[in-house]
């Protein structure tokens, strides 16, 4: 198969209203061709005439590990082009930055999940666009996580940096497809363009999602493999907890832990309070010590997920209630356990983190509520999930 950024340099004619033009290109350590060059070299290579450089979170070269670090503009050394940051002084393109370019190519690779702040950062551009009258291309990668649809539907209200929008936690859409509905929804009025890739198959195995014969490189530096991007609709709420997420180890984002929890009885819990959620995957219980950020230098007991091997199965894998269930099975066996971490998460200072991830309070009070069962919650949610499994409809363009 081909992504979009190979596509565009294969042929003359997809390039041919790039010529003339002024073009920036937004870009992470994972642009990159199928020879794996960065897709700015190949860019250049082509003649096209690359005259600036976004980087989103993490930036351009994915140095920066925790959230909330923010990367600074600089002069790229090897083409002498103004590289902007659009997660430091500002996170919105400025109208210095928008001057620079007439067609802006995005090329990042996502993993399919709303609070991935990538996607905000697409609509911040397509809205930036349609305000400085320039054209956006979204040369589209894969979801690796797939077509699956999970979480409630962010509330009106809950809008932020990891909240774009009214989609759930995981959308199962390419950043393409995306941008076809922010553009619907919002009501934009942009040039925009997505290069397509050729065979991609978000339901064929074994990649489900994730083209096996393509390495993966990480997006960002927690972003480590396939499994981390297929779990991570769930684990990203561990940001919001005081339960480590892994950082500081070898595969965060795949697994949860502390040192004050029994894994062996959290897991236990899990399996006796909804074994139907844990459909898909394996939980293993584990030791851990973080060499950084929360429980840094402790000894954790931990539960690992795995959404690989021959127990995965993609239909039926729930990462949003896998990782609430983890929640409440730790609220049942610890009662007055300190789960909620209380601290400005991406740019919000008013609201609990844990709220902030999930765009609303629902899940939250479902863990905290002792008579809540995992119906309740499916009650919930299942309607926001089929609701936007027909909103996406139209704007897919894999089929």
């Amino acid at each position: 198969m081909k992504f979009g950024i190979d596509r565009l340099l294969a042929d003359p004619e997809l390039r041919r209203p790039l010529e003339g033009k002024r073009v920036a290109l937004l870009a992470h350590p994972a642009s990159v061709t199928a020879s794996l060059d960065h897709s700015l070299d190949a860019l250049v290579a082509t003649g096209l005439n690359v005259s600036a450089v976004f980087g989103p979170q993490h930036g351009v070269r994915g140095d920066l590990q925790d959230n909330m670090m923010e990367s600074p503009d600089y002069t790229d050394p090897t083409y002498g082009v103004p590289v902007f940051s659009l997660y430091g002084e500002v996170r919105r393109p400025t109208g210095q930055s928008m001057g620079t370019f007439d067609t802006i190519l995005i090329d990042l690779q996502d993993v399919g999940c709303r609070i991935y702040t990538f996607v905000t950062t697409l609509l911040y551009v397509l809205e930036a666009a349609a305000a400085h009258g320039k054209s956006v291309w979204v040369l589209d990668r894969p979801n690796p996580a797939g077509r699956p649809v999970e979480g409630t539907t962010l509330l009106p209200g809950w809008e932020s940096f990891v909240g774009a929008g009214p989609m759930p936690m995981r959308h199962g859409m390419t950043l393409g497809e995306m941008g076809h509905w922010f553009i619907a929804h919002f009501g934009l009025d942009v040039d925009y363009r997505v290069i397509e890739m050729e065979g991609w198959q978000p339901e064929g195995s074994p990649g489900f999602g994730w083209p096996p014969e393509r390495p993966w490189i990480n997006p960002s530096p927690n972003a480590a493999n396939v499994n981390m991007a297929r779990a991570y609709a769930g684990t990203v709420m561990l940001e919001g907890t005081l339960l480590s997420e892994g950082r500081g180890t070898t595969r965060p984002l795949e697994l949860f832990g502390a040192p004050d929890i029994d894994a062996k009885a959290v897991i236990a819990e899990m399996r006796r309070l909804a074994p139907q959620w844990l459909a898909g995957c394996t939980l293993r219980d584990i030791w851990f010590q973080p060499t950084f950020h929360k429980h840094v230098g402790q000894l954790c007991s931990g539960v690992f997920l795995h959404a690989e091997g021959p127990a995965y199965d993609h239909s039926g894998f729930q990462p949003w209630r896998v990782q609430a269930l983890g929640f409440k099975a730790i609220r049942t066996l610890y009662p007055g356990y300190d789960l909620w971490r209380d601290f400005p998460y991406e740019y919000v200072f008013d609201k609990l983190a844990i709220d902030v991830i999930n765009g609303g309070t629902d899940l939250r009070e479902w863990v905290e509520d002792a008579a809540a069962e995992p119906g309740d919650l499916d009650v919930r949610t299942r309607p926001d999930e089929a609701a936007w499994a027909e909103t996406r409809a139209p704007h897919l363009l894999y089929r």
